[in-house]
């Protein structure tokens, strides 16, 4: 089973600290002054198509440095709240992936198939 990718966004207009134009280069990999352009754009996906526990962290250094962002996923399309806490369970729109699979999802537990079959998923408990 393919696990769901995330995309961080920029969120709006953003300050154009020292701070902030380092963040977007460390979780980016621009130079500094592609950097400032992508700040000035307001509105862009500054990493796509990672895991869960890569776009939490480049979230944190980019929220340090004051630059609004978000993180979204790939499959659901649902963004994480401010805090980074998982999303009120909803439905999924992946084919592949139960809705209570998705890592931005707040669910625990589920009665899948693939549950049934292979056991609970880490951190999750049969229904």
């Amino acid at each position: 089973m393919e696990d769901p990718q995330f995309t961080v966004e920029l969120a709006g207009a953003s300050p154009r600290g020292a701070a902030a134009l380092k963040a977007v280069r460390t979780v980016t990999g621009l130079s500094l002054w592609r950097s400032g352009q992508v700040l000035d754009t307001g509105a862009a996906a500054l990493v796509t198509d990672v895991p869960f526990e890569v776009a939490s962290r480049a979230l944190q250094v980019l929220r340090q440095a004051g630059v609004p962002t978000a993180v979204r996923c790939d499959w659901c399309r649902r963004s994480l709240p401010e805090d980074g806490s998982p999303v009120d369970p909803g439905p999924c729109a992946s084919r592949s992936w139960e809705t209570a699979h998705c890592q931005a999802n707040s669910l625990t537990s589920c009665d899948c198939d693939f549950c049934a079959e292979y056991g609970p998923l880490p951190g999750h408990t049969r229904t």
